[in-house]
């Protein structure tokens, strides 16, 4: 056994040899910290909440590489407030900075309700604005395209594909914009928690509001009066009123909220909790009591049935979805569905005198073709790669599918309804990334995106499959139609 003073000579020595690896990292650390009083807390708050620019969390960055986030700094980001550092911080001072904004805080941030009312801006009362469209178009078939590489929108004629307004959005908007019923304003939720209100008739953004820190999407009510915000951070649920987006109610949970959506004929908002085995239900009314409906397993995702009475749901970690009855809460059945499907890009159609769901799957070039009466898969597709969004039309014999995942990202699979096989491959722009197609009103053109910086939104007649049409876009992400979203088509998500 060694002496006492002999262990403590070496715990010593051992500390000496520690000491500077100790005060290099405490020295990093409040240099950091200095940086980013010095250059950030203008843009992006104190705490790291965001304020003109987006909030700098790891939650909020999840889907920024380091690696880019340091060319962020270094060249600023193009459309934005965002100015470059190159000639300011050096590579170390850079790589100190994004180390220090990918760290978790020492305490988990909050935003309150009344952090939500403090940050509302109303930018035209309704008295203001004119009821009739300040242009000409069919109404109900405008598209809104999301253009995620300069944070813009742009509204479509779908008649003439020719672009009507073209306005800045809110930073990395997610979830995709939902619609008033009768088409008029569209509404926005971006990850770092700000809903935006936008005028299509008189094109203008007129109400703003932050709603939380990392938000996963937005949903609004079937008749237009509510809006429901689900948050990852903080944890909750947050309904607004759509007139002002003033905020009604904050619904804590326990966990974050995958995804919410409308349920019409339940004249409610269900919601998955990403955390918890659970489903909450809230109905449109007051006092928006919540309903909870335990589950088997976590719900990343879900898809409804046509009539709503039934939710099918998976976990991205789990190798099978299940079935819930709302009304019951009780889950009916149970669907093998290896390699993480995308059920949140789920659509449906006839199929031999029944209704098929078919979903693509994040993890495996395979896309599910399911029974809705009996709840099980009648047929596995197999594809040139893992798929990210599925659509098709009532009036479209094929249903389009990207392979937005691995070296065939270029590739588009058009499936047929009837025969479950792969009739045509498309590869609209080889080499780059092909996604998200959208039809038309009347099934008669399908837009598909050129998913890159300097894409475009190809237009393709949805029978003979030749290309109409090609605008340049910066990174198109999606293309929403009017009637088709306020319908609720079985070829598009809700």
């Amino acid at each position: 056994m060694k002496h006492p003073s002999s262990l403590l000579l070496l715990t010593l020595f051992n500390f000496i040899l520690l000491f500077p690896a100790l005060t290099t990292a405490a020295e990093d650390s409040n240099s950091a910290k200095q940086l980013y009083t010095q250059y950030c807390t203008s843009c992006h708050g104190a705490q790291r909440l965001g304020g003109m620019g987006p909030a700098l969390l790891p939650g909020n960055l999840s889907r920024l590489r380091k690696s880019d986030a340091a060319q962020v700094i270094q060249s600023g980001r193009a459309a934005t407030q965002m100015p470059a550092f190159a000639h300011t911080l050096n590579n170390t001072q850079t790589e100190l900075l994004v180390n220090y904004i990918y760290e978790e805080p020492d305490t988990q941030p909050e935003w309150t309700l009344a952090d939500i009312k403090s940050s509302q801006q109303i930018h035209f009362q309704q008295n203001q604005l004119s009821s009739q469209p300040v242009f000409q178009a069919d109404l109900q078939n405008l598209f809104i395209v999301v253009e995620l590489g300069d944070h813009h929108a742009t509204l479509l004629d779908g008649d003439t594909f020719n672009p009507i307004h073209r306005f800045a959005t809110r930073f990395a908007l997610h979830g995709g914009p939902k619609y008033s019923p009768e088409g008029r304003y569209v509404y926005f939720a971006s990850r770092d928690g700000w809903i935006s209100k936008f005028d299509i008739y008189n094109l203008k953004t007129v109400a703003e509001i932050r709603a939380g820190i990392n938000t996963r999407n937005m949903a609004v009510s079937f008749d237009g009066r509510y809006a429901m915000v689900a948050n990852y951070l903080p944890h909750n649920l947050v309904l607004l009123d759509t007139e002002t987006l003033s905020p009604i109610k904050v619904i804590p949970v326990d966990g974050r909220v995958s995804a919410v959506y409308t349920a019409p004929p339940r004249n409610s908002f269900i919601a998955a909790l990403k955390d918890e085995k659970t489903i909450l239900e809230i109905p449109y009314r007051t006092p928006f009591k919540v309903r909870s409906i335990s589950t088997d397993a976590y719900l990343d995702d879900f898809f409804f049935d046509a009539s709503y009475q039934h939710l099918i749901g998976a976990s991205r970690e789990g190798d099978r979805g299940q079935v819930v009855a709302l009304e019951s809460g009780k889950t009916i059945a149970t669907v093998p569905l290896a390699g993480m499907p995308h059920l949140g890009s789920g659509i449906s159609w006839d199929y031999q005198g029944k209704t098929v769901m078919a979903t693509p799957h994040l993890k495996e070039g395979k896309i599910s073709i399911i029974d809705m009466s009996s709840w099980k898969v009648i047929k596995q597709i197999d594809t040139l790669g893992p798929g990210f969004f599925m659509r098709s039309h009532d009036n479209s014999p094929y249903a389009w599918v990207d392979v937005f995942f691995g070296p065939n990202k270029d590739a588009v699979h058009l499936i047929d309804k009837q025969t479950l096989e792969i009739a045509h491959t498309l590869k609209p722009e080889p080499g780059k990334t092909a996604a998200h197609v959208e039809f038309t009103k009347d099934g008669r053109h399908a837009l598909l995106s050129i998913w890159e910086d300097d894409g475009a939104v190809i237009v393709y007649d949805s029978q003979t499959l030749q290309e109409v049409k090609r605008l340049p876009m910066r990174k198109p992400s999606g293309k929403y139609n009017v009637y088709n979203k306020t319908h609720y088509s079985a070829g598009t998500s809700h």
